[in-house]
């Protein structure tokens, strides 16, 4: 790095040095120590690679990001969901180099009057992410997200709701209408979420080819989204496509809606219609909430149904690796992060264990299901 330091006719101290790009940049000092001091931290943050151009963090928070964003590899609800993150903070016009933790914090303390915890860490973290892309880029040093508490979340053994056995029978007796409407065929795909573990969207995009009936298993290879007022086709969430191994009477099912609505369907035709389009968001939406009021169930979520199923893994004793292929998560943390609650803890296993012993050295006989 090429820098000086010159004394001026006013007795301060001028540094200067030129940058990687050969920019002059200068600052003047009381002492000449002082301005020492400012070319040695200059000098190794250049010979570090830490080096930031002072100008650089001029441009503001809404301004970075509108240049930033256009380049990432987002699925379209993703950029919605960032458009949104952005648009929401107080500090958009800020500079970056000026935007402080404090910005941050109030930002974050406006937010969690309004909304829940799980949507202020998602907003959040797309927020950080701006700032780390500036990092990246040498437009700032600092990440004004670092120490930022966040509301805390309730676990998940707390807003987890479950549905009994007695209730996914209901709603399965519920789903089809007698009546002359649209709803009729809606139990299949009910059956679907409750016994396979599908999200809304991926039994969406179930196709008929997606199901090999001998082998009894299931090709999750797609997913539909709403997208305005029509739908897309996508693939289903980072790592969640998969096959999963349906049970016998899924299979049967399946097969009877087939015959029953889908005749002589072709392998790519939609499984779930209305008319000649798959089932839309709205179309789900729409027989779900009439099921549920058939079935005076009105607490019941269409996802609930994917818990059902993932606790009925786990009580069968499936360890975390199969319930999360099953359920199509990326990582075998995620599944322990949602559902570790509902595996038997070691107490459980140790009362289990001797309670086996005891029963055979008395000649007890084991209980029968669903004894006390």
């Amino acid at each position: 790095m090429a820098g000086n330091i010159a004394k001026r006719s006013d007795g301060s101290w001028r540094a200067r040095y030129r940058d990687e790009a050969g920019h002059e940049h200068s600052r003047h000092f009381d002492r000449k120590i002082d301005a020492q001091h400012w070319l040695d931290e200059i000098s190794s943050s250049l010979l570090n690679g830490s080096y930031v151009d002072p100008k650089a963090g001029n441009i503001t928070f809404r301004e970075f990001y509108e240049d930033w964003a256009p380049r990432q590899l987002w699925v379209p609800s993703t950029t919605t969901n960032a458009d949104l993150a952005t648009r929401s903070v107080a500090f958009a016009d800020v500079p970056l180099k000026l935007v402080r933790r404090s910005h941050i914090e109030a930002w974050v303390k406006t937010m969690s009057t309004r909304l829940a915890p799980t949507t202020i860490k998602t907003r959040f973290v797309i927020v950080r992410s701006v700032f780390r892309a500036a990092i990246a880029d040498r437009v700032i040093v600092v990440d004004p997200c670092v120490g930022v508490t966040l509301p805390r979340r309730r676990k998940a053994e707390a807003t987890m709701q479950i549905p009994t056995m007695e209730e996914v029978g209901r709603l399965l007796a519920h789903a089809d209408s007698n009546r002359a409407s649209t709803r009729k065929g809606f139990r299949a795909y009910v059956a679907m979420c409750a016994f396979a573990g599908l999200r809304k969207g991926e039994a969406a995009g179930v196709q008929v080819g997606d199901i090999d009936h001998v082998r009894g298993l299931l090709k999750v290879s797609r997913q539909l989204q709403r997208e305005g007022n029509t739908f897309v086709t996508r693939l289903p969430k980072y790592g969640s496509e998969r096959g999963i191994f349906l049970p016998v009477e899924l299979v049967e099912t399946l097969a009877d809606h087939i015959a029953t609505y889908l005749p002589n369907a072709d392998p790519e035709a939609w499984l779930f219609t209305v008319g000649d389009r798959p089932m839309s968001d709205n179309d789900i939406h729409w027989r779900w909430r009439a099921t549920r009021a058939s079935a005076k169930l009105p607490h019941v979520r269409l996802h609930d149904l994917r818990h059902f199923y993932a606790s009925g893994l786990i009580a069968a004793g499936c360890d975390v690796v199969t319930v999360q292929r099953a359920l199509g998560h990326a990582a075998a943390t995620t599944t322990l992060n949602t559902y570790s609650h509902l595996w038997p803890t070691a107490e459980d296993r140790t009362r289990a264990a001797a309670s086996g012993l005891m029963r055979q050295a008395l000649g007890i006989a084991p209980p029968t299901p669903g004894s006390r």
